[in-house]
């Protein structure tokens, strides 16, 4: 609320008569409840960012060994995570397929995926791909993130994360990826 101060001037015992001067004063505090307010609604009523997850189901250990399934190899997609955020697939059993050297993102390991889902699709009578990843020890965290969003991105739904073989590592060091 505003206020207007009119004392002052008059007269003082000098026979001179001052002019009355208005001082005006403003009262914040309702301006400030309101901004309190203001504030207190606003971030009651924002959907704050919620972090995006991905579900992924593992098995126990002890189960692992008894409730293996045979995967047949023309329908298996191995990927060996490395280092240097690059990695190696290849489609079969390892050893004796020539691993692909490849990196991250649409013209990399996504396009190999979206290709070869397509071509066990069309050979296996409609069956989906399957994927194994295998990362290293050489590789990051990050890594296997990237390579999860790959899969959610092309579509892919039987996949599963399995342990390196020794030949695989052998295979990531000689093309200098581990």
């Amino acid at each position: 609320m505003a206020e207007l101060d009119t004392s002052g001037g008059g007269k003082k015992g000098g026979g001179k008569v001052r002019s009355k001067k208005a001082s005006t004063r403003v009262d914040l505090t309702a301006m400030v409840d309101l901004a309190f307010l203001l504030i207190t609604f606003f971030m009651l009523t924002t959907t704050l960012a919620k972090p995006q997850a991905m579900d992924l189901g593992m098995p126990d250990k002890d189960d692992i060994k008894k409730d293996q399934l045979p995967v047949p190899a023309s329908r298996t997609m191995s990927v060996l995570l490395g280092s240097k955020d690059k990695l190696e697939w290849f489609v079969g059993e390892p050893g004796k397929v020539a691993p692909n050297v490849d990196n991250y993102g649409k013209n990399g390991i996504r396009k190999a995926l979206l290709d070869n889902a397509t071509r066990i699709k069309q050979q296996s009578g409609g069956k989906d791909m399957i994927v194994l990843i295998k990362p290293s020890d050489k590789s990051d965290y990050k890594n296997l993130v990237d390579m999860l969003d790959e899969l959610k991105i092309a579509n892919i739904q039987i996949y599963a994360i399995v342990d390196i073989t020794a030949a695989e590592v052998e295979s990531l060091k000689r093309d200098a990826l581990y």
